[in-house]
């Protein structure tokens, strides 16, 4: 999937239309995390330095349609200002139209705008609609919203770049329907430096592994990695398993799991799974455990049944070990999903564990693919990002990639 990057146009001179994601947390109008932001900055300075007129698009949050003063991009403008060292206009509240076209039309070269959040339009997600929809197509008057939100923003812009992998499992508006208008207008539709790298490690992860390849998958539902599973069992040596999708599991292996969450109707399912991975497939053995979610302390629990008055909130000891000796022997590593509930100190252990075992094996030469999300939240807080090989910016989008379910958002880029 080589895709044509910003690298290979010119943008001087140029109306450069890119959609980041700069959907980052907020608290009382304040960012709490401005990793997405200076993720995109490598692209965003190519345009600038190479004389474009930058436009960029971003989502924040989930507003439906409308406006809501939580939802607007003002913190992220006025951060990449700082980050830049130059102004950031931000667009107007109705996204596309004259306004916002008047405020492109005087963007001189090495200039940038910001426009207001995407998702204050219906038009942006409507495509999502269609799947509620009876016959499983959009009505015509929400076509026409979808139609409509494209054309006003595709007309601002000379050529469209897609630096927002977070997103790239959605066929959006300023995904995918805009990059199709410019490539119809004759204009190119490219990947940024940002997207060109997730796809480079997702896809070599995959397809071309140094082995032992080992993949660790962790989080609470194992019906959201049912897919992967089955995806990575023809590819990978090993699967790791933790967190509170392994009690799923564990049950189908007839295990006793207490109090822990299981997702009972995902058992049947998990057996035939365990079945056919064999010895693929490697469980915690021990585990930490309470008795209280809110309020109780916890307990060590030393074989693989877990009482009946506990649920399981981490892996063990005894399964860090087993797991850490897997890892330090692999190749390539990519792991999505905690193997506790590592937001709380009790029961970071395990994840902390796994963290550490993969920055070390990374020293010594395997590549270590972080699969967003939760894992590299964890990364983050656990001041290890740095020494893994690559850490994604989109938890749900690399789930799909690694699954290999189509992308249409990267799909319709330029071929090399």
């Amino acid at each position: 999937m080589a895709k044509k990057s910003v690298a290979d146009v010119d943008v001087r001179g140029k109306r450069v239309l890119m959609r980041v994601d700069f959907n980052v947390p907020l608290k009382d109008g304040v960012i709490t995390d401005d990793r997405r932001i200076k993720a995109a900055l490598p692209t965003i300075t190519r345009v600038l330095e190479g004389g474009g007129k930058l436009i960029l698009m971003s989502h924040l949050g989930r507003p439906d349609g409308a406006y809501d003063a939580s939802g607007s991009l003002k913190p992220c403008a006025e951060r990449l200002a700082e980050l830049i060292g130059r102004p950031v206009q931000l667009g107007p509240v109705e996204v596309i139209g004259t306004a916002a076209q008047a405020m492109v039309a005087e963007l001189k070269d090495g200039e940038v705008v910001l426009l207001e959040n995407v998702r204050f339009h219906a038009g942006e997600t409507m495509p999502d609609k269609a799947k509620k929809n009876p016959d499983g197509k959009l009505t015509p008057e929400q076509q026409q919203k979808h139609d409509d939100f494209v054309a006003g923003l595709a007309v601002l812009g000379d050529l469209y770049v897609n630096d927002a992998f977070g997103t790239c499992h959605r066929k959006h508006a300023s995904m995918f329907g805009v990059a199709k208008a410019i490539q119809k207008r004759g204009g190119p539709a490219v990947a940024g430096f940002l997207l060109d790298k997730e796809i480079k490690y997702l896809h070599e992860a995959v397809a071309e592994p140094k082995r032992p390849f080992v993949a660790i998958l962790g989080g609470a539902k194992v019906s959201d990695k049912i897919k992967l599973i089955s995806s990575l069992l023809g590819k990978v040596d090993r699967i790791l398993i933790g967190g509170a999708m392994a009690y799923t599991l564990l049950k189908a292996k007839g295990v006793a799991v207490g109090k822990s969450l299981v997702e009972e109707e995902q058992v049947a399912e998990m057996k035939a799974l365990l079945d056919k991975a064999g010895e693929k497939i490697q469980l915690p053995v021990d585990h930490l455990a309470t008795d209280d979610f809110k309020a109780g302390a916890p307990v060590a629990v030393e074989s693989v049944d877990i009482p009946e008055q506990l649920m399981g909130m981490d892996i063990g000891p005894k399964t860090a070990s087993i797991y850490n000796d897997i890892i330090s022997n692999s190749g390539t590593i990519v792991w999505n999903g905690p193997m506790g509930v590592f937001e709380r100190p009790d029961y970071a252990a395990g994840t902390l564990g796994i963290a550490k075992a993969t920055a070390a094996a990374t020293k010594a030469g395997a590549v270590s693919v972080i699969g967003g999300g939760d894992s590299a939240a964890a990364v983050e807080q656990m001041g290890l990002a740095d020494e893994m090989t690559h850490v994604s910016t989109g938890g749900g989008a690399s789930l799909t990639y690694l699954e290999g379910k189509a992308m249409p958002p990267i799909e319709i880029l330029d071929e090399k």
